[in-house]
């Protein structure tokens, strides 16, 4: 028997395996006997399912539901086994997987007589029995022609549209116990290792639940979402408008040169949504203060500079406050776990000073701003004073807020809160979600090589940490918003892919972070290019794409 030498991490040790062996064979040799599922492996730093053979020297790294990549492994099996459920418990309904929303995911079914706790429980059960019968998730390699009739037989058009705008000479797909569908990315090897999930109606559909990547014993804790999938369902049905749900309908249009109609459109629509929002506040005579927040890359300083012209058009006058300059002194700054200063901490902010100064301003009289010295991490006196007229309105955008904490001296009846997030509602297919937190990355490695200087390495690097204080700071007050703003459009993954593929073909295969520059690489390569140039100078993807109208 020949062997080839692999490296895992681990063990952090060298080790001769069979040539030609799975991964699941080659965790088997080496008795790992990692806890909560072992779903994938990292191979030379791409994630691999564990059906994946070894021919030459690699190195291995085995993942559980604990990493993103394995809980992500661990969902979409999730997913084929709901959609085996309602395909055999409901033959000719359809259902629509993937927005994450309460700690889940809404799944939308088209069943005769709707979503009833029946149907909830039928398919609870169909998903237990698919589980106890460990049945195997095949992956199957066929010519792309031969796939696109598959899926054509069954009905499944979403995925017929994808298959044949991407233009592959070869598809995988997977079978499970004969039910086939094709998933971007790995899936387990049986239905066993399911082993913690649960179903439940929801909104008019259901939601699916999965474990908790921190605790993975239990759950993901359920969360009151209800704005969140408001604006979720707002913008499905502006897709319906557009005709346009899934990315392979997307590159059809773009294929067929209907790139400007779409933009045209997109573009329409959210400048509606902020003009809506400009008539509400400019009608209430008491609004004195807009607070903005929103997580990293989500655009919303471009839609308060978008805000600013439509307040203006209803005859207000919004002035910005930097909320930067509020910081305190650097030696007063609260430090994190590890011992260093925790810049999003909001008590880095002078709170007091803050509500201090947005009273006053609210009650005519005049303020000095303050001016923080970020050289010498001091807070100082500008020399600067800003008196509200007639007509002024105050808009302060940061992480913060959102925060009780943050406005808490503030009279309720005087400011009016917005969150603006990327929320990406466009889907692979019907049972392919896109994580808003994939194009918010993708944003974010665009803007902040052209304007900061940083390396998408460096970005991918830092994700995590930006993900910890968006999860502390920013998303536990998001449904405390007055309203919130979807600042994703339905085409920005065309657009933004001539500028994100080379930016990610940076990052080299030795380093850490090129398992998910690789990772999103393969998912940007599934949006036919649209011309750069189709983009609207005053759109909010120019705050990352450049040549915007606004100034930063």
């Amino acid at each position: 028997m020949k062997t080839i030498r692999i490296f895992c991490k681990n063990t952090n040790d060298y080790h001769d395996v069979p040539k030609g062996a799975t991964l699941e064979e080659v965790y088997a040799q080496l008795q790992l006997n990692l806890p909560y599922c072992v779903t994938s492996c990292k191979v030379n730093n791409r994630v691999e399912g564990l059906h994946y053979t070894i021919n030459d020297s690699r190195d291995l790294e085995f993942l559980n539901i604990t990493s993103p990549s394995g809980l992500r492994t661990y969902t979409r099996s999730l997913f084929f086994v709901l959609y085996k459920a309602v395909y055999e418990t409901y033959p000719g309904s359809q259902v629509r997987i993937g927005t994450p929303v309460s700690n889940g995911y809404y799944c939308r079914l088209d069943i005769e007589g709707g979503v009833t706790d029946e149907v909830v429980n039928r398919l609870r059960e169909k998903m237990l029995e698919i589980v106890a019968a460990d049945l195997r998730f095949r992956r199957m390699t066929v010519h792309t022609t031969e796939a696109i009739e598959l899926f054509r037989s069954q009905g499944l058009t979403k995925k017929v549209k994808l298959l044949e705008s991407i233009g592959d000479l070869y598809t995988h797909y997977y079978s499970l116990d004969g039910t086939l569908n094709y998933f971007y990315g790995s899936l387990l090897l049986r239905t066993g290792q399911l082993t913690l999930f649960d179903v439940m109606r929801y909104g008019d559909g259901l939601l699916l639940r999965v474990p908790d990547s921190q605790n993975p014993l239990q759950l993901r804790p359920m969360k009151e979402q209800s704005k969140i999938f408001g604006v979720f369902q707002e913008q499905h049905h502006w897709q319906d408008i557009l005709g346009c749900t899934t990315v392979g309908e997307l590159n059809q249009a773009i294929k067929a040169g209907y790139t400007n109609d779409l933009v045209n459109v997109a573009e329409a629509l959210q400048e509606k949504k902020i003009a809506q929002i400009a008539d509400h506040i400019a009608h209430n005579p008491k609004l004195k203060v807009i607070l903005i927040a929103g997580p990293s890359s989500s655009g919303k300083t471009t839609f308060s500079k978008r805000l600013s012209v439509q307040l203006k058009a209803c005859g207000r006058k919004p002035v910005s406050i930097s909320m930067d300059n509020y910081f305190v002194d650097r030696e007063l700054t609260p430090l994190d776990e590890k011992g260093d200063y925790d810049f999003e901490h909001i008590e880095a902010l002078n709170l007091p000073l803050f509500n201090d100064h947005i009273c006053r301003l609210i009650h005519g009289e005049s303020i000095e701003l303050p001016f923080y010295d970020f050289p010498t991490g001091k807070n100082m006196p500008s020399g600067h004073f800003l008196q509200l007229e007639e007509g002024n309105i105050l808009i302060l955008e940061g992480n913060h807020a959102l925060n009780p904490r943050l406005s808490e001296g503030i009279p309720a009846e005087n400011k009016y809160k917005i969150y603006a997030s990327a929320l990406t509602t466009i889907m692979l297919d019907d049972h392919n979600y896109i994580p808003t937190t994939d194009s918010r990355l993708l944003r974010r490695i665009c803007r902040d090589y052209k304007y900061r200087g940083y390396h998408p390495q460096e970005v991918i690097r830092r994700c995590p940490s930006v993900t910890a204080g968006e999860e502390k700071w920013i998303f536990p007050f998001q449904e405390q918003a007055d309203v919130m703003i979807n600042t994703a459009l339905i085409y920005e993954l065309a657009a933004l892919r001539a500028q994100a593929l080379p930016l990610l073909e940076m990052v080299p295969e030795c380093a850490p972070e090129y398992s998910e520059a690789y990772r999103l690489r393969k998912f940007i390569t599934y949006f036919t290019p649209m011309p750069m140039d189709a983009v609207p100078p005053t759109s909010l993807l120019r705050e990352f794409m450049g040549h915007s109208t606004f100034q930063y």
